[in-house]
């Protein structure tokens, strides 16, 4: 579990995100609140939310935030039985599960909101149904086919899901392949795993090396681009820009538009190659 603050306020006053993700199935939950809200609220909202589905936690991964750190919060989870995990202070890939979808929200609600930043309360519903429907890259199954069995109809949908996936008189067949596909899921938790650490573990990254005349994206890094980065819903990225000159390796600059107000000259971690309309979606 962990949150993202400083967004927009809303119109009922929300501006923080309460982010609860299951270790397993990967199901991710976006509840809204505020700054401001104390530790027992924040334990209502647990409740509420997610234990209502799910029951209680074994383990709860979170960082040191300084609502977590209050004595009723250990007192609460220590007399439930669930164990409380600390992630590492200043090393997010402690807590890189919850890392990885904050970032994925982010970018969601950057894409429908656009200028709309206070409609964000009303966009999370569907945000997170379309999040849980979705394949995700370590388990190959949506998060709702790992929990349910099967994935909900979408209002997209145009014929309703096959009989055999959604139902079955058998219940013990439908136990075994409820069974297989946490069976599948785990082995592909594994494998995605151990892919990481092949990945973490090699040396060097792949060269991007450009040219005069090619496009980029520009990442806009909020100490350079403070008015274009007010908001955590505001864009991350502009673009795509010409490359005028190549400076050396890793050194570019670039034909900005005049607004911006800052040296023209890149370091080529803050660029990446535009691809056409592909990028852009």
């Amino acid at each position: 579990m962990d949150f993202v603050l400083g967004l927009p306020k809303t119109k009922r006053g929300r501006d923080s995100i309460f982010v609860v993700v299951d270790r397993f199935s990967k199901m991710a939950y976006f509840i809204p609140c505020q700054k401001s809200d104390d530790t027992i609220h924040i334990a209502d909202l647990f409740f509420q939310e997610i234990v209502r589905l799910h029951g209680m936690p074994s383990t709860i991964v979170l960082d040191h935030d300084a609502k977590i750190l209050s004595d009723f919060w250990r007192t609460l989870w220590n007399k439930l039985g669930t164990k409380l995990l600390f992630s590492t202070t200043c090393h997010a890939q402690t807590d890189g599960q919850t890392e990885a979808v904050n970032h994925t929200l982010g970018t969601m609600l950057r894409a429908i909101l656009k200028k709309n930043l206070k409609m964000s309360e009303e966009c999370l519903p569907h945000v997170e149904f379309a999040y849980n429907r979705a394949t995700h890259s370590t388990t190959k199954v949506s998060p709702f086919q790992v929990v349910y069995g099967f994935n909900p109809c979408a209002p997209i949908d145009l014929l309703p899901l096959p009989t055999t996936e959604r139902t079955h008189s058998d219940a013990s067949a439908r136990a075994e392949f409820i069974h297989k596909l946490h069976e599948t899921t785990k082995a592909n938790i594994e494998k995605m795993n151990e892919k990481l650490y092949r990945i973490a573990g090699s040396e060097g990254r792949k060269e991007i090396k450009l040219e005069p005349g090619d496009l980029v994206w520009l990442h806009l890094r909020k100490d350079r681009f403070p008015e274009l980065r007010k908001s955590k819903l505001m864009p991350r990225a502009a673009g795509p820009y010409k490359v005028i000159e190549k400076i050396n390796d890793n050194a570019y600059k670039l034909e900005l538009p005049p607004e911006f107000g800052v040296s023209p000259s890149f370091n080529i971690s803050d660029l990446k190659p535009y691809l056409g309309e592909e990028d852009d979606l």
